[in-house]
Protein backbone atom coordinates (compact mmCIF):
# COMPACT_ATOMS: atom_id res chain seq x y z
CA UNK A 1 0.00 0.00 0.00
CA UNK A 2 3.07 2.43 0.94
CA UNK A 3 4.27 1.80 -2.73
CA UNK A 4 1.06 2.70 -4.64
CA UNK A 5 0.87 5.73 -2.11
CA UNK A 6 3.93 6.85 -3.22
CA UNK A 7 2.87 6.10 -6.87
CA UNK A 8 0.63 9.05 -6.33
CA UNK A 9 3.22 11.41 -5.52
CA UNK A 10 1.01 13.22 -2.86
CA UNK A 11 3.67 15.08 -1.62
CA UNK A 12 3.90 17.25 -5.56
CA UNK A 13 -0.17 18.03 -4.56
CA UNK A 14 0.69 20.98 -2.90
CA UNK A 15 0.90 22.64 -6.41
CA UNK A 16 -2.89 22.47 -6.29
CA UNK A 17 -2.97 24.97 -3.42
CA UNK A 18 -2.47 27.55 -5.98
CA UNK A 19 -6.50 26.98 -7.10
CA UNK A 20 -6.95 28.80 -3.33
CA UNK A 21 -4.87 31.91 -4.36
CA UNK A 22 -7.34 33.62 -6.26
CA UNK A 23 -10.12 33.81 -3.57
CA UNK A 24 -7.67 34.49 -0.72
CA UNK A 25 -6.15 37.34 -2.91
CA UNK A 26 -9.83 38.74 -3.52
CA UNK A 27 -10.25 39.06 0.44
CA UNK A 28 -12.78 35.93 0.57
CA UNK A 29 -10.89 33.21 1.88
CA UNK A 30 -13.38 32.58 5.05
CA UNK A 31 -16.29 32.27 2.86
CA UNK A 32 -16.99 28.53 3.69
CA UNK A 33 -19.08 27.29 0.56
CA UNK A 34 -16.14 28.97 -1.92
CA UNK A 35 -13.72 26.91 0.55
CA UNK A 36 -15.68 23.23 0.08
CA UNK A 37 -15.77 24.05 -3.33
CA UNK A 38 -12.11 24.84 -4.24
CA UNK A 39 -11.48 21.67 -1.54
CA UNK A 40 -13.32 19.48 -4.38
CA UNK A 41 -11.47 21.07 -7.27
CA UNK A 42 -8.17 20.43 -5.41
CA UNK A 43 -8.97 16.38 -5.13
CA UNK A 44 -10.06 17.07 -8.70
CA UNK A 45 -7.11 18.24 -9.75
CA UNK A 46 -4.91 16.15 -7.15
CA UNK A 47 -6.56 12.90 -9.16
CA UNK A 48 -5.74 13.96 -12.20
CA UNK A 49 -2.12 14.83 -12.16
CA UNK A 50 -1.28 11.50 -9.98
CA UNK A 51 -2.97 9.54 -12.87
CA UNK A 52 -0.46 11.31 -15.17
CA UNK A 53 2.15 10.74 -12.55
CA UNK A 54 1.97 7.42 -13.00
CA UNK A 55 1.40 7.34 -17.24
CA UNK A 56 4.94 9.21 -16.69
CA UNK A 57 6.39 6.36 -14.73
CA UNK A 58 4.77 3.71 -16.58
CA UNK A 59 6.77 5.44 -19.83
CA UNK A 60 9.80 6.20 -17.88
CA UNK A 61 10.67 2.88 -16.24
CA UNK A 62 13.78 2.52 -18.04
CA UNK A 63 15.08 5.66 -18.00
CA UNK A 64 14.29 6.01 -14.47
CA UNK A 65 16.53 2.76 -13.53
CA UNK A 66 19.11 4.89 -14.48
CA UNK A 67 18.65 7.84 -12.46
CA UNK A 68 20.24 8.30 -8.86
CA UNK A 69 17.20 8.99 -6.83
CA UNK A 70 14.39 7.71 -9.83
CA UNK A 71 15.58 4.59 -9.74
CA UNK A 72 13.56 3.84 -6.33
CA UNK A 73 10.28 4.78 -7.76
CA UNK A 74 7.72 2.06 -7.42
CA UNK A 75 7.94 1.23 -11.08
CA UNK A 76 11.12 1.26 -11.70
CA UNK A 77 12.48 -0.25 -9.03
CA UNK A 78 9.26 -2.88 -9.66
CA UNK A 79 7.78 -2.75 -6.56
CA UNK A 80 4.48 -2.13 -8.09
CA UNK A 81 3.07 -3.77 -10.92
CA UNK A 82 2.55 -1.96 -14.08
CA UNK A 83 -1.02 -3.55 -15.05
CA UNK A 84 -1.89 -2.52 -11.71
CA UNK A 85 -0.78 1.28 -12.18
CA UNK A 86 -2.29 1.35 -15.13
CA UNK A 87 -5.50 0.26 -13.95
CA UNK A 88 -4.88 3.07 -10.76
CA UNK A 89 -4.38 5.77 -13.45
CA UNK A 90 -7.69 5.10 -15.47
CA UNK A 91 -9.64 5.19 -12.50
CA UNK A 92 -7.92 8.40 -10.94
CA UNK A 93 -8.50 9.95 -14.60
CA UNK A 94 -12.07 8.69 -14.36
CA UNK A 95 -12.84 10.06 -10.70
CA UNK A 96 -11.33 13.25 -11.29
CA UNK A 97 -13.35 14.41 -14.53
CA UNK A 98 -16.32 13.38 -12.42
CA UNK A 99 -15.39 15.64 -9.40
CA UNK A 100 -14.72 18.43 -11.71
CA UNK A 101 -18.00 18.56 -12.99
CA UNK A 102 -20.15 17.72 -10.20
CA UNK A 103 -18.31 21.24 -8.55
CA UNK A 104 -19.28 23.16 -11.61
CA UNK A 105 -22.33 21.93 -13.50
CA UNK A 106 -21.53 24.65 -15.63
CA UNK A 107 -18.73 22.64 -17.32
CA UNK A 108 -15.70 25.84 -17.36
CA UNK A 109 -13.52 24.11 -14.44
CA UNK A 110 -14.34 20.53 -16.30
CA UNK A 111 -12.99 22.43 -19.30
CA UNK A 112 -9.95 23.72 -18.06
CA UNK A 113 -9.44 20.47 -15.71
CA UNK A 114 -9.24 18.88 -19.64
CA UNK A 115 -7.06 21.21 -21.07
CA UNK A 116 -5.15 20.16 -17.94
CA UNK A 117 -5.08 16.54 -18.18
CA UNK A 118 -4.68 16.80 -22.14
CA UNK A 119 -1.47 18.98 -22.05
CA UNK A 120 0.41 17.15 -19.39
CA UNK A 121 -0.83 13.85 -21.21
CA UNK A 122 1.08 15.50 -24.63
CA UNK A 123 3.60 16.11 -22.60
CA UNK A 124 4.09 12.27 -21.04
CA UNK A 125 4.01 11.32 -24.27
CA UNK A 126 6.21 13.14 -26.43
CA UNK A 127 6.53 17.33 -25.46
CA UNK A 128 8.58 16.82 -22.79
CA UNK A 129 11.49 15.72 -24.96
CA UNK A 130 11.35 19.33 -26.74
CA UNK A 131 13.42 21.65 -25.19
CA UNK A 132 11.79 25.07 -24.29
CA UNK A 133 8.25 23.13 -25.22
CA UNK A 134 8.94 21.53 -22.00
CA UNK A 135 9.14 24.17 -19.23
CA UNK A 136 6.41 26.29 -20.97
CA UNK A 137 4.42 23.37 -20.19
CA UNK A 138 5.10 22.88 -16.64
CA UNK A 139 4.41 26.69 -16.09
CA UNK A 140 1.17 26.79 -18.37
CA UNK A 141 0.07 24.27 -15.68
CA UNK A 142 0.34 26.88 -12.38
CA UNK A 143 -1.44 29.11 -15.03
CA UNK A 144 -4.69 26.68 -15.32
CA UNK A 145 -4.76 25.83 -11.44
CA UNK A 146 -4.86 29.62 -10.90
CA UNK A 147 -7.65 29.90 -13.63
CA UNK A 148 -9.61 26.77 -12.36
CA UNK A 149 -9.94 28.21 -8.36
CA UNK A 150 -10.63 31.93 -10.13
CA UNK A 151 -13.52 29.71 -11.85
CA UNK A 152 -15.12 28.13 -9.17
CA UNK A 153 -14.64 30.95 -7.22
CA UNK A 154 -16.49 33.47 -9.56
CA UNK A 155 -13.52 35.56 -9.92
CA UNK A 156 -11.56 37.07 -12.38
CA UNK A 157 -8.08 36.97 -12.93
CA UNK A 158 -6.20 40.69 -13.60
CA UNK A 159 -3.03 40.27 -16.50
CA UNK A 160 -0.60 41.17 -13.47
CA UNK A 161 -1.81 37.79 -11.83
CA UNK A 162 -1.10 35.83 -14.23
CA UNK A 163 1.84 36.92 -15.78
CA UNK A 164 4.13 36.60 -12.52
CA UNK A 165 2.32 32.82 -11.91
CA UNK A 166 3.57 32.01 -15.32
CA UNK A 167 6.89 33.94 -14.51
CA UNK A 168 7.33 32.11 -11.01
CA UNK A 169 6.62 28.91 -12.53
CA UNK A 170 9.07 29.04 -15.54
CA UNK A 171 11.69 29.94 -13.00
CA UNK A 172 11.28 27.42 -11.00
CA UNK A 173 11.08 24.89 -14.15
CA UNK A 174 14.61 26.15 -15.43
CA UNK A 175 15.86 25.44 -11.65
CA UNK A 176 14.92 22.26 -12.33
CA UNK A 177 16.13 21.79 -15.59
CA UNK A 178 19.48 23.49 -14.41
CA UNK A 179 19.74 20.52 -11.94
CA UNK A 180 19.09 17.17 -14.50
CA UNK A 181 22.31 19.25 -16.40
CA UNK A 182 24.10 19.45 -13.66
CA UNK A 183 23.61 15.50 -12.49
CA UNK A 184 24.32 15.10 -16.89
CA UNK A 185 28.03 16.50 -16.11
CA UNK A 186 28.45 14.75 -12.99
CA UNK A 187 27.46 11.62 -13.86
CA UNK A 188 27.58 11.35 -17.67
CA UNK A 189 23.74 9.85 -18.18
CA UNK A 190 21.53 11.72 -20.19
CA UNK A 191 18.09 11.53 -18.01
CA UNK A 192 16.04 13.44 -20.97
CA UNK A 193 16.03 13.87 -24.58
CA UNK A 194 15.32 17.66 -23.76
CA UNK A 195 18.33 17.80 -22.47
CA UNK A 196 19.69 18.10 -25.64
CA UNK A 197 18.69 21.27 -25.94
CA UNK A 198 19.83 23.38 -22.92
CA UNK A 199 23.71 24.05 -21.83
CA UNK A 200 24.51 25.09 -18.18
CA UNK A 201 25.31 28.64 -19.61
CA UNK A 202 21.72 29.06 -21.31
CA UNK A 203 19.89 27.96 -18.52
CA UNK A 204 21.78 30.30 -16.37
CA UNK A 205 21.12 32.88 -18.24
CA UNK A 206 17.74 32.22 -18.44
CA UNK A 207 17.58 32.18 -14.49
CA UNK A 208 18.83 35.47 -14.17
CA UNK A 209 16.74 36.84 -17.02
CA UNK A 210 13.71 35.80 -15.77
CA UNK A 211 14.35 36.08 -11.99
CA UNK A 212 15.00 40.00 -12.86
CA UNK A 213 11.63 39.92 -14.86
CA UNK A 214 9.93 38.67 -12.38
CA UNK A 215 11.02 41.06 -9.42
CA UNK A 216 10.27 44.19 -11.44
CA UNK A 217 7.32 42.39 -12.60
CA UNK A 218 6.12 42.60 -8.88
CA UNK A 219 6.99 45.43 -8.04
CA UNK A 220 5.59 47.31 -11.17
CA UNK A 221 2.15 45.62 -9.65
CA UNK A 222 2.28 46.63 -6.43
CA UNK A 223 2.46 50.05 -6.95
CA UNK A 224 0.18 50.20 -9.86
CA UNK A 225 -3.14 52.35 -8.88
CA UNK A 226 -5.50 49.27 -9.43
CA UNK A 227 -3.04 47.81 -6.53
CA UNK A 228 -3.13 50.52 -4.50
CA UNK A 229 -7.18 51.37 -4.66
CA UNK A 230 -7.51 47.43 -3.75
CA UNK A 231 -4.76 46.59 -0.84
CA UNK A 232 -3.18 50.12 -0.26
CA UNK A 233 0.10 51.83 -0.84
CA UNK A 234 2.05 49.90 1.50
CA UNK A 235 1.69 46.97 -0.63
CA UNK A 236 5.27 47.50 -2.22
CA UNK A 237 6.56 46.65 1.24
CA UNK A 238 5.93 42.63 0.35
CA UNK A 239 8.08 42.81 -2.38
CA UNK A 240 11.40 42.57 0.19
CA UNK A 241 9.77 38.50 0.76
CA UNK A 242 9.64 38.28 -2.74
CA UNK A 243 13.35 39.18 -3.53
CA UNK A 244 14.51 37.58 -0.24
CA UNK A 245 13.08 34.15 -1.52
CA UNK A 246 14.22 34.20 -5.05
CA UNK A 247 17.91 34.94 -3.46
CA UNK A 248 17.35 32.10 -1.36
CA UNK A 249 16.25 29.96 -4.58
CA UNK A 250 18.97 30.94 -6.90
CA UNK A 251 21.47 30.05 -3.64
CA UNK A 252 19.64 26.21 -4.10
CA UNK A 253 20.17 26.54 -7.29
CA UNK A 254 23.61 27.87 -7.86
CA UNK A 255 25.89 27.41 -4.69
CA UNK A 256 23.66 23.77 -3.49
CA UNK A 257 22.65 22.41 -6.81
CA UNK A 258 19.73 21.47 -5.31
CA UNK A 259 16.72 22.93 -7.07
CA UNK A 260 15.76 19.69 -9.15
CA UNK A 261 12.42 19.31 -6.98
CA UNK A 262 11.09 22.47 -6.08
CA UNK A 263 8.23 20.92 -4.18
CA UNK A 264 11.59 19.41 -2.46
CA UNK A 265 12.25 22.61 -1.41
CA UNK A 266 9.05 23.99 -0.55
CA UNK A 267 8.63 21.23 2.18
CA UNK A 268 12.66 21.29 3.53
CA UNK A 269 13.77 24.82 3.18
CA UNK A 270 12.94 26.78 6.23
CA UNK A 271 14.32 29.98 4.88
CA UNK A 272 12.11 29.58 2.07
CA UNK A 273 8.69 28.38 3.93
CA UNK A 274 9.78 31.73 6.16
CA UNK A 275 9.76 34.16 3.77
CA UNK A 276 6.13 33.01 2.10
CA UNK A 277 4.72 32.95 5.41
CA UNK A 278 5.96 36.42 5.53
CA UNK A 279 4.46 37.30 2.73
CA UNK A 280 1.44 35.65 3.51
CA UNK A 281 1.07 37.14 6.64
CA UNK A 282 1.62 40.31 5.34
CA UNK A 283 -1.25 40.24 2.66
CA UNK A 284 -3.41 38.55 5.12
CA UNK A 285 -2.88 42.15 7.03
CA UNK A 286 -3.52 44.17 4.47
CA UNK A 287 -6.82 42.55 3.15
CA UNK A 288 -8.49 41.20 6.39
CA UNK A 289 -7.25 43.35 8.96
CA UNK A 290 -6.26 46.90 7.00
CA UNK A 291 -9.95 48.37 8.73
CA UNK A 292 -8.56 47.83 12.04
CA UNK A 293 -7.81 51.36 13.50
CA UNK A 294 -3.70 50.29 13.95
CA UNK A 295 -3.46 50.09 10.33
CA UNK A 296 -5.17 53.21 9.20
CA UNK A 297 -2.29 55.21 10.73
Amino acid sequence: MKQYITLLRPKHWVKNLFLFVPLFFAGRFFELDEIVLLTAGFFSFSFLASSIYIINDYRDVEDDKKHPEKRRRPLASGAVNKTYALVLSISLTIIGFILAYLVDRSGKFLFISGIYYIMNLLYSFGLKNIAIVDILILAAGFVLRVKGGAELAHLNTTEWFIIMTFLLALFMAIAKRRDDVMLKISTGTEMRKSMKGYSLEFLNMMLGLFCAILIVSYINFTVTPAAHEKYGYRLFYTSLFVIAALMRYLQITFIHNKAGSPTDVLYKDRFIQITLLLWAASFFVILYLRDLTFFKR
